[in-house]
């Protein structure tokens, strides 16, 4: 007799995509400044999610003033948090906490100027037991897709609990 295996598999895909929703959540969070630091959410005003699955997020952004250097070009340390806040995002979407970035290259090609549009595209490539790995790219789509950074990270399941404080004892 064959077990019956559709009512797993829809139970699956519904954790599959709550579990998205809630990545997706969490990086709309971050962008509004709902939660995070201030130099996320300024970072990523104005992200846009265009297509999201379990493990892959693609974003398009118009490159604000609020992240450009002096001279008009959208500023490194905003194009990392964008690539660090993506990528968590399409990380989370596989699993049910977010994770330790314990590895984290980014290289960058070229730059944007202000009021580019850029697309983000992030993809998990693999689990190895807590470790996850990550490839984020960032492109200029108002010069033709030219790469501005590619970014390799590797994260680490957080198992850390903190202690509980333990209760006086009585005198």
């Amino acid at each position: 007799m064959m077990a019956d295996t559709s009512n797993e598999d829809d139970q699956s895909m519904a954790m599959m995509h709550l579990q998205l929703q809630r990545s997706l959540k969490w990086l709309d969070d971050v962008t509004n400044g709902i939660i995070g630091y201030e130099l996320e959410s300024r970072s990523l005003a104005g992200l846009q999610v265009i297509e999201a699955r379990t493990g892959f997020l693609r974003c398009n952004f118009i490159v604000p003033l609020l992240a450009s250097d002096i001279n008009g070009n959208w500023h490194v340390g905003a194009i990392a948090t964008i690539i660090d806040n993506v990528g968590g995002a399409a990380i989370y979407s596989t699993g049910h906490y977010l994770k330790v970035t314990v590895n984290f290259n980014i290289t960058y090609y070229s730059t944007a100027k202000i009021q580019d549009e850029v697309e983000i595209e992030a993809k998990v490539k693999g689990n190895k037991g807590k470790l996850t790995s990550i490839a984020v790219e960032v492109r200029n789509k108002s010069n033709g897709g030219r790469l501005i950074a590619s970014a390799a990270q590797w994260t680490a399941a957080n198992d850390y609990r903190s202690p509980q404080p333990q209760s006086q004892a009585k005198l």
